[in-house]
């Protein structure tokens, strides 16, 4: 659901599915519903693409009531595979409306059209993260996405699966950086799209490659390889924040490194029950 704040009461715990309405008296309104990982979102893609413009449609109605802000968390994947590189705001993307991607693409791309049609035409106060890829403790073990896998491939002693020739980049960052940004941006006077990530760019392989070096030194005695698997259709070969918006109009920017993050979240991951 989404994270509905209060400044005046204390906030209840809830559960709710955005796709229907919901009347609460709320100052603001964090709407992060949607899975993010292909392998969730891709299960169920009617459902997916529902959340992105029902439940965007159901937040931005509570949020006009009330005269509530409304925080929108987008998605670096509305650049989809980009022609430009690293991305920034203006860019307007290159994705591919049909493909099995599409339902999260598309859905985050409708999501920032409705929000944006919803502060032209009724004055809803309205921000937009565009968020770039986010790890850290307490992920799911069956998340299906890079950081996860490569962490438990690696503490399991498994082999590491890339998918591709592990050429392609990705930028991570770490969770609180990502919280820190959200909440900047909550409280800035900057209604445009803004990028939060962290502009440090891996190639799947090297990156790959850290991950089994670091949980080596949680588990000296875990060694994994590294195989290939064919690539993955639709799948961004490059990745990258560019932050410059970020950094000039809410005053953010990444303050953990990779290696920090992934240290964290790998000594949390050996510590916590994992299926088989």
């Amino acid at each position: 659901m989404a994270a509905i704040s209060n400044l005046h009461l204390p906030v209840t715990d809830a559960r709710h599915d955005v796709v229907d309405p919901i009347m609460v008296e709320v100052d603001q309104v964090y709407h992060l519903a949607c899975p993010a990982s292909p392998v969730h979102y891709q299960s169920n893609p009617v459902k997916t693409l529902k959340t992105g413009f029902f439940g965007t449609y159901n937040m931005l109605g509570l949020s006009k009531r009330v005269k509530a802000r409304f925080l929108l968390a987008s998605t670096s994947e509305i650049y989809g595979s980009p022609a430009e590189h690293p991305q920034q705001e203006e860019y307007w993307g290159h994705v591919n409306p049909i493909g099995p991607r599409a339902c999260y693409d598309e859905g985050k791309r409708v999501a920032e059209a409705l929000t944006y049609s919803y502060a032209r035409q009724d004055g809803v106060d309205v921000r937009v993260a565009r968020i770039f890829n986010t790890f850290g403790p307490r992920m799911n073990w069956n998340d299906g996405r890079v950081v996860s896998n490569f962490i438990l491939q690696a503490l399991r002693g498994e082999d590491i699966t890339v998918y591709g020739d592990g050429k392609a980049t990705r930028s991570f960052q770490y969770i609180h950086d990502l919280v820190d940004g959200l909440i900047a941006l909550m409280d800035s006077d900057c209604t445009e799209p803004v990028n939060l990530g962290n502009p440090d760019e891996f190639t799947i392989n090297d990156f790959a490659t850290t991950v089994a070096g670091l949980i080596r030194e949680v588990q000296p005695r875990t060694k994994s390889n590294i195989v290939y698997l064919p690539p993955v259709t639709d799948d961004p070969q490059r990745r990258r924040p560019e932050i410059s918006r970020a950094k000039e109009r809410i005053g953010w920017a990444p303050q953990f490194s990779v290696i920090e993050g992934l240290r964290e979240t790998g000594k949390y991951s050996s510590y916590s029950p994992s299926p088989g």
